[in-house]
C-alpha cells in the first residue's frame, strides 16, 4: 500500500514540474522543444499516475465504510478523479497529437494549460485537507512506506 509520504512526494513533483512548465509555456518558441514536450508528457503522466494510484488503493476502502462522511468522500475524490481525467482526454485531444503538441493557437494553449495546472493544484489542495487527514484518521494509509 502507498504511504502518505509517497503521495505527498508525488504531489510535490507534480507541482514542481507543473510551475516549471508554467513559465515554459509563456514563450512560444520554447514551446514544442523536445525538452519542454518531454517535460510536459512527464507531468500529464504523473497526473495520471497519481489518480490511478489513488483510485486503486485508496477509495475501495473509502466507499464501503461504515461512517458516511467517510464513504461521501471517497465518492467525491472518485467522481473528482473522473472529471480530471475526462478533461485531461478533452485537452491532449486538442492540443496533442501523439508525443507531440500541436500548438496553433499560442494564447489559447497558454490558457488551456493554465487550466489543467490550476485544476491539479486545487486537486491536490483538497487532497492534503480533506483526502489524507481522513485516510490516516482511519488507519487507511500508513504515514511511511514500509521497507520490503
Amino acid at each position: 500500500m502507498i504511504s502518505y509520504m509517497e503521495l505527498n512526494e508525488q504531489n510535490h513533483k507534480i507541482t514542481e514540474l507543473s510551475n516549471v512548465l508554467s513559465y515554459l509555456i509563456n514563450e512560444r518558441s520554447i514551446c514544442d522543444t523536445t525538452v519542454s514536450c518531454e517535460l510536459f508528457f512527464r507531468y500529464m503522466a504523473m497526473v495520471r499516475e497519481h489518480l490511478e494510484i489513488e483510485e486503486r488503493e485508496l477509495y475501495q476502502e473509502l466507499l464501503v465504510h461504515e461512517d458516511n462522511d467517510v464513504r461521501n468522500t471517497g465518492r467525491k475524490f472518485l467522481s473528482g478523479s473522473g472529471e480530471i481525467k475526462r478533461v485531461f482526454g478533452q485537452y491532449m485531444k486538442r492540443w496533442c497529437k501523439g508525443k507531440e503538441l500541436r500548438i496553433r493557437d499560442h494564447a489559447a494553449f497558454v490558457d488551456d494549460t493554465r487550466e489543467i495546472f490550476s485544476l491539479v493544484t486545487r486537486r491536490i489542495d483538497d487532497e492534503v485537507v480533506h483526502l489524507y487527514p481522513t485516510l490516516l484518521d482511519g488507519g487507511h494509509i500508513p504515514m511511511h512506506a514500509h521497507a520490503a
